[in-house]
């Protein structure tokens, strides 16, 4: 076992604060890393503060991990000392059932062993995540990473980049596509860069006309305030895709009727209560809302190499890792542009 030093939630309602953990030994398929820096995502707080409930502690967040092998087990092949990796939701699946078989092992049937307030599939090992200086994940769960990126900007890559990667791909966007992102926050600027990349025509979707210059900055086409009514009448049956990256409760039916025909709209952000959806802006265009969930290891891979060769990262704000409460605050806040990322060596 290896003592890490980390940072962690000890209840719901205390502030993260400093604390030492151990990682198991290195096994033959494992691989240890040392963390350089890990992403702070939404859903970190959702959990820290057991907002979703069934949350355990003590907790150690964070999954949009990278970092540098410092070793690696007996049988592993796939990466060797020195080499940049990096971890994202998961650190293991049932890899047996039909959707592991298929490389969508964030759809496992039986249990996904996230990266944190998880366990192994022993079902009793606890998981800790990145908000640490080491950790030691199966080489199947660990991604390559490019030394031509900034890697900083690449950490929020794994949630923040492969949540939006995943149904762009899965729903075609590309060239003659007309995709909607609503929102501009940390998973709506990777839609954005992400859907201009692959050819699509990338529209802003927002409540605030002050986003425009950003939005446009990083690669979208089009912007439209949707508080504006006149606006939005302007652009109904318009768009083939939507991404909905926002976590609030917000009235769906509006978005849906800016879809043409078989166009869909994507859930990616998790509003805290279901919303309510109308049938009729549903079936008056043969339109669909569905929902998607990160992506599976290979597809993951796929988009780290996407990014590599278009030169996209996540635009973050770097902390020492005794900033994270009050980095929470302020994502709260929607005070950050557009990723905060802790530097590990401040541990």
């Amino acid at each position: 076992m290896t003592q890490t030093k980390a940072y962690a939630a000890t209840s719901p309602t205390t502030p993260l604060a400093p604390f030492s953990l151990q990682r198991r030994d290195v096994g033959a398929h494992d691989v240890q890393i040392d963390i350089l820096y890990c992403g702070v995502c939404h859903s970190d707080v959702h959990q820290a503060r057991d907002e979703w409930g069934g949350s355990t502690f003590p907790m150690v967040p964070g999954h949009e991990i990278v970092g540098r092998v410092a070793a690696v087990g007996a049988e592993v092949s796939k990466f060797r000392a020195g080499d940049l990796v990096g971890v994202g939701c998961m650190v293991d699946t049932c890899r047996h059932c039909h959707n592991c078989q298929d490389g969508l092992e964030q759809y496992c049937e039986t249990h996904i062993s996230f990266t944190y307030n998880s366990t192994l599939q022993d079902r009793t090992t606890r998981t800790h995540g990145g908000y640490s200086q080491q950790i030691v994940v199966d080489e199947n769960y660990v991604l390559r990473v490019s030394d031509k990126l900034d890697l900083a900007g690449v950490a929020p890559l794994l949630c923040a980049g492969i949540t939006t990667y995943s149904p762009l791909r899965h729903w075609g966007a590309g060239p003659g596509k007309r995709v909607g992102v609503v929102g501009l926050g940390g998973l709506g600027h990777m839609a954005v860069k992400l859907g201009a990349a692959m050819g699509a025509e990338v529209t802003v979707l927002s409540t605030s006309p002050a986003k425009e210059a950003d939005a446009r900055a990083l690669g979208a086409h089009r912007f439209v305030v949707t508080k504006d009514a006149e606006a939005m009448k302007q652009e109904r049956n318009y768009f083939d895709l939507i991404i909905n990256t926002v976590g609030s409760n917000i009235d769906l039916n509006p978005y849906l009727g800016l879809l043409r025909l078989d166009g869909t709209m994507v859930m990616v952000g998790l509003p805290p209560t279901p919303p309510q959806v109308g049938i009729f802006p549903l079936v008056g265009q043969r339109r669909r809302l569905a929902g998607s969930h990160i992506g599976g290891i290979a597809e993951t891979q796929e988009m780290l190499d996407f990014c590599a060769e278009h030169g996209i990262t996540s635009d973050v704000e770097v902390i020492a890792a005794d900033y994270i409460n009050e980095a929470y605050e302020r994502m709260l806040r929607s005070d950050v542009k557009y990723r905060f990322v802790i530097d590990v060596a401040t541990l």
